[in-house]
């Protein structure tokens, strides 16, 4: 696996970095695992940790225009985003040095047996997976809770995002964390196996694609490795009779075009009520055509390019299958150089289509008109996946009701779909299992160890 920036915009290869040893991986295991048994990872040193949090974040933040750059160059998105992406970073390391203790404070349970708690501590070293579409909020909000709780991280990014990946190391050496307590690996697919094979490795973790999750979670299983997973989505935008139309078509448009449409919560299939679709359909298509596709350090682009040209590959195969399958299409599929996509809505898509059931990690929406609320409910849940939702509508009460039926992990009614520091973030089906960020996101690894007192 090589491990190589190629700069989205240009094509022009930037920097490529050489592949970690087997020997140097197990230095990094045994510097982690050292760390995880020293006094650092002990609860009662936790404010050593959290310091380093703090200071992360105000590295992170001193920085932003010289990470939002590097994000950019990496992966493609528009500076504005990547300023945006650095942001959050920075919350998510602050929100933890501020709450950690208060997360992990031992609870009292009341029984019959005598004095009960429980505890939270550190289980090791946790090995974590990450993907190259947030290159650095991805790795933040895994390893900041798990380094508050006390365990050692060691992370293996996406190849085409290593300038990120190692900045990361950077950063948090910069911000005086141990040796051990980090560590970027730049490692094969053969490695990742022996790594969270290795007893030292209690923790896995990963975000990412479908089949991604289905191997290392197998892996991870075969070993009764504790693991999250956070997977694809096909979530559906859901535009009600009642709702106000050009406040949910401009959510429509941003929430699927936002980082060029490579995002596993974006808005991916409009689920609309007939009263109300040709007016949102003529909105939106609009605004798909008003795109302005540019060099991504422009403050004019409004769309970015795809993070390869492998990307723009697969999504334009998947959108031939589609049309050939039956889908009409409202508007894009335009040629576009580089690694640009243009803006496409299509319509008229079957059950039989495999498009109905794909994942288009792109600005690729699909349309489905429905005549009342429990076609809602029913194609929504018509997926094998169940990551987010938006509902649109003027009567709270009962977008509340459909989101109680919808078969997701999140649901955001009347706004955009968003990540923060304070929610938990994940979803059921095939996108996974577990929870990141807020208090739940820290519990995901840790050992909650009951201790019971006689009287």
């Amino acid at each position: 696996m090589t491990y190589q920036t190629i700069n989205p915009y240009t094509g022009k290869t930037v920097k490529t970095f050489p592949n970690h040893t087997d020997q140097e991986v197990e230095q990094f295991l045994t510097a982690g695992y050292a760390l995880y048994q020293s006094d650092w990872a002990r609860p009662e040193n936790m404010g050593a940790r959290l310091d380093c949090l703090n200071r992360l974040a105000e590295i992170m933040e001193t920085r932003k225009d010289e990470i939002a750059r590097i994000i950019t160059v990496d992966m493609g998105k528009r500076l504005a985003e990547s300023y945006s992406e650095v942001t959050s970073c920075v919350d998510i390391s602050r929100y933890y040095a501020e709450h950690a203790a208060e997360f992990l404070q031992p609870k009292p349970y009341p029984n019959p047996l005598g004095q009960a708690q429980l505890g939270y501590y550190p289980i090791g070293i946790v090995m974590a997976v990450e993907p190259w579409n947030f290159p650095l909020y991805q790795l933040v909000r895994v390893a900041v809770p798990a380094i508050a709780a006390g365990n050692s991280v060691m992370i293996k990014h996406a190849s085409n995002v290593p300038q990120c990946a190692q900045l990361m190391e950077d950063l948090f050496k910069e911000a005086g964390i141990p040796e051990g307590g980090y560590r970027n690996l730049f490692v094969s697919f053969e490695q990742i196996g022996k790594i969270i094979a290795d007893d030292r490795v209690q923790g896995v973790a990963l975000t990412g694609s479908e089949g991604a999750g289905s191997s290392v979670a197998e892996q991870a299983g075969a070993k009764l490795k504790k693991a999250t997973m956070e997977l694809g989505g096909n979530d559906v935008f859901v535009v009600l009779d009642d709702a106000d139309i050009h406040k949910a078509a401009q959510a429509a448009v941003s929430g699927r075009l936002a980082n060029a449409g490579q995002v596993c919560t974006a808005s991916k299939r409009y689920v609309v009520q007939k009263k109300v679709a040709e007016e949102f359909t003529r909105l939106v298509t609009e605004a798909f055509k008003q795109q302005v596709m540019g060099d991504p350090l422009d403050e004019a682009t409004t769309l970015a390019p795809l993070s390869s040209a492998g990307a723009k590959k697969h999504l334009q195969e998947q959108l031939d299958k589609a049309i050939a399958a039956g889908a009409k299409v409202l508007c894009g599929n335009q040629p576009a150089e580089g690694n640009f996509f243009t803006p496409t809505l299509i319509t008229q898509i079957g059950r039989n289509n495999p498009a109905y059931f794909e994942e288009f990690f792109g600005p690729v929406a699909q349309l489905y008109v429905v005549d009342n609320d429990d076609e809602v409910v029913k194609l929504a849940n018509d997926s094998h996946y169940g990551l987010a939702g938006i509902i649109f509508s003027a009567d709270v009460a009962r977008a509340k009701s459909l989101a109680a039926r919808i078969e997701t992990g999140m649901v955001f009614i009347n706004r955009s779909s968003d990540s923060v520091a304070p929610l938990p973030f994940g979803g059921v089906k095939r996108s996974g299992f577990g929870r990141e960020l807020s208090d739940l996101g820290i519990k995901e690894f840790v050992n909650q160890k009951l201790v019971v007192v006689g009287d």
